[in-house]
């Protein structure tokens, strides 16, 4: 190509719009590239959480169909988690610490 097929290609009116189009929609539009990224990466962490979310959702109903349906296993959660006692008991707590050095 010499310099007057460049000059002619640079003066189409069509292919100047569509190069301010694209620099346009990559850099300047509202949804540009790295709102994209940032929305996908975004999402990603969004699932991520969704899928945490109901697995955890899905142990604890498991847990409270357990408490609700033996009695002995809800007076151990009871008595473990939240330290309560029947009234002739003794409650000794023993922490698992570090020895420091």
């Amino acid at each position: 190509m010499d310099m007057k097929q460049l000059i002619n290609i640079a003066r189409n009116k069509y292919i100047i719009a569509t190069i301010a189009f694209v620099v346009w929609m990559l850099f300047f539009d509202r949804n540009d590239i790295t709102s994209q990224y940032k929305y996908q990466s975004q999402l990603k962490n969004l699932k991520n959480e969704k899928e945490f979310y109901i697995k955890e959702t899905a142990i604890v109903k498991k847990d409270l169909q357990e408490l609700t349906s033996n009695l002995t296993r809800l007076q151990k959660f009871a008595r473990e988690k939240y330290l309560m006692k029947k009234d002739n008991e003794d409650i000794f707590l023993i922490e698992n610490s570090k020895p420091t050095e």
